[in-house]
């Protein structure tokens, strides 16, 4: 059971501007539906252009004053936010697990600590903020050095899979490099985002620096990326969506951090322990009901392992609780709707006519999103459940033979986010994560990831960080400054350009 009531937390609307909660004025209610019993848990208004012009006119109004304040300001600020965060946890955790499916120990293990975590490292970061040393780099007649400052309004969307995390690694970096932000999360899952917000305000972090608007679709979305007062956006979602929003970006020349699809390969050697990769795919596989683009979603098995790691992987998945998410002994929550679980159970029904289907592979006879844990075996490389991103709790195996053959399937897919190499031999493990092309490479696990840890994608999967110090990157930029340091060189250059004047 929870404790956590929608209706009565935004009963003055989903929006946040300026530092309150508002009403939508598109005209448009959405229901936010509890994935795991199909009942509607709150309906809202849902943000039209006027709501996200007024987002973006208060980050623009408070963008002066933050980012004029000192490192250790913003800093001051953060630090607040980390504890008013952690004061909110529980509340978090049941917002999070009402608003996803996700079981309540993966929100309070995971999402909201994750959060926490993170603010507290950005609340640091932001006093390391530094440009290249001053210096005379034509001989001594000027002193240049390079400035880093922010770069104005941020109007960033966020994922249905994880809001909590996803809101905080787009808002983090932005506000602690000194800029102010409007984030959309997306319609399906508002609370924490909304939460999180709330939460910055109530540590002293100004008015409009955190806006949030909650809307869907060319409406919100896209006016909110093509805004000509926004000056970056930061996306997470699919590739498809990916392409559309460089598109809109394009028209504005806006900068452009874009973290999208996956399809993690986990590549099992002969070597490697087998009953440790077994239990490694099955967590990679099935975290958040594998809603998850760092997923382990592909296993390359060596072939003398292949046979026992597809017999343990469906043991394994047999043992995994479906259940309440507000139950702690849930391992899997349903997907997130019943139209997201219908399209899953499509890809797997597909698959039939081409693979073995080990076990799972069908939806659970429940009220609730619920589809079983799946594995399927013996599908071909150029397959659709081997290319396409499923995105449910589905496990495709392959073998392979050398291990030349392994990397070489591993990175035969247009995505390039994550994946992870199982091996005990140190130039095996160096070699995977030389060639793998991906963003992250796990040696012997898969799915952790750290604030101090750059997160983004190769390929198809997008370009720029998420978290670590190098997110800031995507939400500063640096300046050449220059000093003539004697008149003389002042006077000899103007010769050099207009001769003796």
């Amino acid at each position: 059971m929870h404790t956590f009531q929608a209706r009565d937390r935004f009963a003055d609307g989903a929006q946040y501007i300026a530092g309150r909660l508002t009403q939508g004025t598109s005209g448009r209610t959405h229901a936010v539906v509890d994935p795991a019993t199909g009942d509607e848990v709150l309906s809202y208004e849902l943000a039209g252009a006027k709501d996200v012009d007024d987002a973006v006119a208060a980050a623009a109004d408070a963008y002066t004053g933050w980012s004029a304040a000192s490192p250790g300001e913003r800093s001051d600020a953060m630090h607040r936010f980390a504890a008013e965060l952690s004061a909110r946890a529980e509340d978090l955790a049941q917002a999070e697990s009402l608003q996803c499916g996700k079981p309540i120990k993966l929100s309070r293990e995971f999402d909201v600590p994750g959060t926490i975590d993170n603010t507290a490292f950005f609340a640091g970061a932001a006093r390391h903020l530094a440009g290249q040393s001053a210096g005379e780099y034509d001989g001594g007649d000027h002193t240049s050095y390079v400035r880093r400052e922010p770069i104005g309004v941020v109007g960033s969307i966020a994922p249905w899979n994880y809001p909590l995390q996803m809101a905080a690694w787009k808002v983090l970096p932005a506000i602690a490099a000194g800029n102010t932000i409007v984030l959309k999360p997306s319609e399906l899952t508002p609370f924490t985002s909304l939460m999180f917000a709330q939460a910055a305000t109530a540590a002293g972090i100004p008015d409009g620096v955190v806006n949030i608007v909650t809307g869907a679709g060319r409406e919100a979305g896209e006016h909110l990326v093509g805004h000509p007062d926004v000056v970056m956006t930061s996306f997470t979602g699919s590739t498809g969506v990916g392409k559309r929003v460089a598109e809109v970006a394009t028209a504005t020349v806006k900068r452009l951090h874009l973290e999208l699809g996956g399809k993690a390969p986990f590549v099992v050697f002969d070597d490697a322990d087998l009953e440790a990769a077994v239990h490694g795919a099955v967590a990679g596989a099935l975290i958040n009901s594998g809603q998850d683009c760092t997923a382990a979603t592909r296993a390359y098995v060596q072939r003398p392992l292949y046979d026992a790691f597809v017999a343990g992987v469906a043991d394994l998945m047999a043992t995994v609780r479906l259940g309440d998410p507000f139950d702690p002994a849930t391992d899997l929550g349903p997907l997130i709707s019943h139209t997201h679980r219908d399209r899953v159970a499509a890809f797997v029904d597909r698959a039939r006519s081409y693979a073995r289907v080990v076990t799972g592979g069908e939806a659970l006879d429940h009220p609730g999103a619920y589809y079983k844990p799946t594995l399927i075996a013996d599908a071909a490389q150029d397959s659709e459940a081997v290319q396409a991103e499923i995105f449910g709790p589905v496990l495709v195996v392959l073998p392979f033979d050398s291990d030349a053959d392994g990397i070489r399937l591993a990175n035969d897919t247009p995505y390039g986010l994550a994946a992870s190499a199982w091996t005990r031999d140190v130039f095996r493990a160096n070699r995977a994560t030389r060639e793998i092309k991906a963003g992250c490479v796990w040696v012997n696990d898969h799915i952790p990831i750290l604030s101090e840890m750059p997160h983004g994608g190769y390929k198809a999967s997008g370009y720029g960080k998420d978290m670590s110090a190098y997110s800031f990157e995507e939400y500063t930029q640096i300046k050449h400054v220059m000093f003539d340091n004697t008149a003389v060189a002042r006077k000899d250059w103007h010769r050099t350009i207009f001769g003796d004047r």
